[in-house]
Parts: C-alpha cells; structure tokens; sequence
C-alpha cells in the first residue's frame, strides 16, 4: 500500500517523501493530531512501541489514533519474528499505513531488550523479522537504522545489512546518517557526536536504485530537505520539528507543491480548541495536549510568555481550553 499526495503539477509524490521521526515520548496521538493541522500530506510516525508493551499490555491505549492523523505509520521495537508478526496483525487492525521496525535507537534499556541499534550486528534476524511481518500484513513493512554500530561501521557491512534485509522484502529504509556507539555515548550523544555522513546514505541510493533511501539526522530547514531530495527519496525530520513545529505550515507547499492558504500561529491554536474540548471529555489532562505546543511561538513575539503560561497553568486540575485562549494574549503585540 503506497500513499500519494497530489502535487500541483499534478505528479504524484509519496509521503515518504517528508515525514517527521518517531520520537519516544514525544510523538504521541495528541502530538501527531497537532502536526496533522500543519501539515496534510507529511507521513506522521508513531513512538516506538515494544511487542512486549502490546502484547501483554494495553493494546487500545498503545494503538488508538484519531482518524485526522493520516497518513501514519506505527513502529515497533522487537527482535521476535514471532512476537513482531503478531503485533503487525494488531497494528495493521486498527489501520495504520505502515508498520516501522526501530533497529536504530542505541539506549541501554533498548539494547538490554535485543532490539534497535544492537540489531544492526545480526542483518539476518533483522530479514528474518521483516519477513514474518510480512508475511502477517499487506500494509509495507520498513526499517529506521543507523549507518553503523561501534566497529562495525564500514560502508561494506552497511551494504550487507541492507542488501540482507531487502532480500526479505523491505522495499523502505529510514537510514539515520550518523553510526551509534553502543556504549559509552548518552541516546542524547548518539545524536550529536558521531559525525553526519550524509554522502553514505547519498551512495545507498546509486547502489541499491530500486530501494526507497529515507535521509535523518541534523536536518534543519526546508531549504536542506530540497537539496537531500535531489539526490535521495526522502527526508525525515525529528527533534526540529517537535520544537519548532511551524516550519511544518510551509511543507505542503514547498515539498509536496500543493498550493493551500497557511494557517497563522493563532490560528492553528484556535483549529485545535474542539480537539482539546473533546479529549477533556474523554479524561485527558490539558497538559499531555499543550505539552506538544510549546514550541509553536518559537522566534517569535510573545513566545517566552507563551510558553511559560502554559507550562504554569495547564498541569491544574481545572485546566481546560480558555488557559490556551489566555496564553495566546501574551503573543499578540
């Protein structure tokens, strides 16, 4: 299944072509419900999820998402063929576009549950992997990872591990330009130490032409994910976007060429006040929605007091729309 969005010369991009990174913590359902209102068409990616966390856990509360979010992919943490079958049959029930194995994140707790990063050393699990979700769902099946682990970074067994685990039917690689120091580098360090190497994933694409080559890692503007897709699929973005989420009003345009009426700042604020009504309905704190808003006044007039407002009212109890229609006159002059 290959989701397209219309491009205003009537061509025909995937939305792989921009899609913002599943972050732990961060991009939950309220997060990805707020990007959606910014972006139409970028591939929106859950928080990775263990098979563990479905399987023996609450598996409505892991898999729930709102209708409005589409497209969005679901990752997975795992390294049981077996598990990771059983949890793509539950992921592809509710509906989501692609199911996303994680064998990129280098945290000690993940590597003490056999699965991300430390993955990479065993390219044929990882295939062996692919294949049983697969073989369980009709929805793709894709793998985020990094360039290389430890020693084991030389551009002939990054060659080894994607050529192996295409060989099992993974048409998508999300491929994170940097290599990941299994030990003695923070999840923080992984991401800004080892060096970016973005002409690795540039030569991925020459040598394996077939493939859909997703680029990640430091990423900043639009203006470089223009330059990264002259010479790759696709572009992912993570942390930029979580904190500074209105370059994402410009991605229709300028990605994906569809010609739309951006949104103000206030407006998509005012765009978001049913959702909040409904969910506080529903049970849910204000703060686990306006968390993820934060940074939407970023650079600009008012935003220090904006975010401090929150920060400072939306944990109460009685916390509900009117704190986000309070905070919203510290930004206008």
């Amino acid at each position: 299944m290959t989701i397209y969005s219309e491009t205003a010369s009537n061509l025909s991009l995937p939305a792989h072509t921009f899609s913002i990174a599943p972050m732990l913590d961060w991009t939950d359902r309220h997060c990805r419900y707020f990007h959606r209102t910014l972006s139409k068409k970028a591939l929106l990616y859950t928080e990775m999820v263990t098979t563990g966390a479905l399987i023996h856990g609450d598996q409505h509360r892991f898999l729930q998402f709102n209708a409005e979010e589409n497209p969005v992919a679901f990752q997975l943490g795992g390294s049981n063929p077996a598990d990771l079958a059983i949890c793509a049959k539950m992921v592809a029930d509710y509906g989501y576009d692609e199911i996303n194995l994680n064998v990129g994140c280098p945290s000690d707790r993940v590597q003490n549950g056999r699965f991300g990063a430390c993955l990479m050393a065993q390219p044929a699990l990882v295939a062996e992997c692919v294949a049983a979700m697969q073989q369980a769902v009709t929805i793709p099946v894709t793998v985020k990872s990094r360039i290389g682990i430890d020693h084991q970074d030389s551009y002939e067994e990054l060659v080894h591990f994607i050529g192996t685990v295409a060989n099992a039917g993974c048409k998508t690689f999300i491929v994170h330009a940097r290599k990941a120091w299994l030990s003695g580098l923070s999840p923080k360090e992984n991401r800004e130490v080892p060096p970016l190497l973005y002409d690795t994933v540039y030569q991925l694409k020459k040598d394996f032409p077939h493939l859909t080559i997703i680029i990640n890692g430091g990423i900043t503007t639009l203006t470089e994910v223009s330059q990264h897709l002259d010479l790759v699929d696709g572009v992912m973005l993570g942390r930029e976007v979580y904190q500074n989420p209105y370059l994402l009003m410009d991605v229709d345009n300028q990605i994906f060429g569809c010609a739309s009426e951006p949104l103000t700042r206030q407006q998509v604020v005012e765009s978001l006040l049913p959702y909040v009504q409904q969910e506080l309905k529903t049970g849910a704190r204000l703060n686990n929605i306006s968390r993820h808003i934060l940074g939407l006044f970023h650079g600009q007039y008012g935003g220090r007091a904006w975010r401090r407002y929150l920060s400072e009212n939306a944990c109460k109890s009685t916390a509900d729309e009117n704190v986000l229609l309070e905070a919203l006159k510290f930004t206008i002059p």
